[in-house]
């Protein structure tokens, strides 16, 4: 029984430590360890927002430069389109100039055919009309004065 009265003499010599303690957590607990949970719950939350406003703001910035590129590409499509459009209408005109040429062309051929033609017939009438007078002059050259034919009378 010593022993239990031993140690009843420790334990309520010990109740002023034991309450000193307590009350050490109880202040550990409000004035430190409250504040600091909540600066680091603040801080993680902070930190989370920062984040994900990081991931926003990322994802943002993808989407507009999606968007740029898809205006970039329609931009490009349209120029594409237009240069197209413009070789074609420069094609159809240069096809046109060449076809207005060789119209041009054929008809100045024609117009030299037919020139030559009329020149070609004009030299044939002469030559046939001037047969008969160089036929009497070459048997006039060739033949003795007192055998040249007699003129026939037109």
């Amino acid at each position: 029984m010593e022993i239990l009265h031993q140690l009843g003499d420790l334990v309520i010599g010990s109740i002023p430590t034991m309450i000193l303690f307590v009350l050490l957590v109880l202040a550990y607990w409000v004035v430190l360890y409250r504040p600091l949970m909540r600066t680091l719950v603040e801080r993680r939350e902070r930190t989370q927002g920062a984040v994900a406003k990081a991931a926003d703001a990322i994802a943002a910035a993808d989407a507009k430069s999606q968007e740029y590129e898809a205006r970039l590409r329609a931009a490009r499509a349209d120029i594409f389109r237009h240069r197209e459009q413009l070789v074609q209408q420069w094609n159809k005109e240069r096809d046109n100039a060449l076809a207005s040429a060789r119209l041009a062309a054929q008809e100045r051929v024609r117009a030299a055919q037919a020139a030559l033609n009329a020149q070609a017939a004009d030299a044939r009438r002469q030559i046939e009309g001037s047969t008969e007078q160089l036929a009497t002059q070459i048997l006039q050259a060739i033949l003795p004065a007192d055998m040249a034919p007699v003129e026939s009378a037109r």
